[in-house]
């Protein structure tokens, strides 16, 4: 039995992401996503304003005025939600931790997913997987997904983007929209990624803050590393410290770029401080485009 104070997060959190849903994202999230084909579903008479492309020669000749045939869009998606729990995810200096924008993130997404009658899924993982929650359909089950992404407690605290990927690819034969959700502190998963990229639909989403890019000037600082215990103490007033913390973050964020485009995968980039629901708008928006211009 859950806490009543956990479930009462779920709830609001439910509330908030189904809102969304419905006032902006549910029918962008359904132009972007298409179905796997189109499959027949009747012939009806033409009516002013219909598609004369759509029109059915055959059963106009025999009924001796127009009739169309209607298609409907078989969608049958699966959308699998990749979510690093690693020791990482617990940071955050401004309005949230990387972990809980990472929930309201997963939320959003697996109740577009839901809205559109579509399956999600859970990989919850560290330096190893920690959780696989099959793809299904359903609130319940979209609720159950919200629940382990906020309050899973992970066994380990590494980061192992390539084990993940790796896993889903073997649990995941057909093709499948993917989300991957973190904070990419981690390196040597590179391979893997072009090919979970190539396999199926992959959307990486990089979760930040903004003290992991800009160090503030308070002298000096002893900071500890979330993952693997590791302390050290850091001079934050010299600029010279400074301005390497800040150019290895953005080394960082540059090869995760690269990295995405040479995969031809698409990148959201959010952060600590809010804007989820906006920077998951432009997302939708763009790629909308894109796909317009194909």
């Amino acid at each position: 039995m859950l806490p009543r104070e956990v479930v009462l997060q779920i709830r609001r959190l439910q509330l908030r992401a189904r809102r969304a849903v419905e006032d902006v994202l549910g029918g962008e999230y359904h132009s972007v996503f298409k179905g796997t084909g189109m499959s027949f579903e009747e012939v009806r008479e033409y009516q002013p304003g219909d598609d004369i492309r759509a029109i059915d020669w055959n059963v106009t000749a025999r009924m001796g005025h127009p009739f169309i045939k209607r298609y409907i869009e078989e969608r049958e998606l699966t959308v699998i939600l990749v979510v690093d729990c690693s020791g990482s995810q617990q940071f955050g200096t401004q309005l949230q931790q990387k972990r809980e924008v990472a929930a309201e993130i997963a939320a959003l997404l697996a109740f577009c997913a839901i809205s559109n009658n579509d399956k999600v899924g859970l990989i919850a993982f560290t330096d190893r997987v920690e959780r696989f929650v099959p793809p299904r359909k359903g609130t319940r089950h979209a609720l159950r997904v919200i629940r382990d992404v906020l309050f899973y407690q992970p066994r380990h605290q590494g980061t192992s983007i390539k084990e993940a990927l790796d896993y889903l690819n073997r649990v995941q034969r057909r093709r499948a929209i993917i989300f991957l959700l973190s904070d990419f502190l981690d390196q040597g998963y590179e391979n893997s990624f072009q090919r979970t990229g190539h396999r199926h639909d992959l959307t990486t989403v990089r979760i930040a803050d903004p003290r992991e890019e800009v160090l503030p000037a308070v002298g000096l600082l002893e900071v500890q590393d979330a993952e693997t215990g590791r302390r050290l103490l850091v001079d934050t007033a010299s600029p010279a410290v400074r301005a390497a913390y800040l150019q290895a973050a953005r080394q960082r964020r540059d090869a995760l770029r690269q990295l995405a485009r040479s995969a031809r995968t698409d990148l959201i980039e959010v952060s600590t401080d809010g804007g989820h629901l906006d920077a998951l708008v432009r997302f939708f928006q763009q790629r909308e485009k894109r796909q317009r211009r194909i």
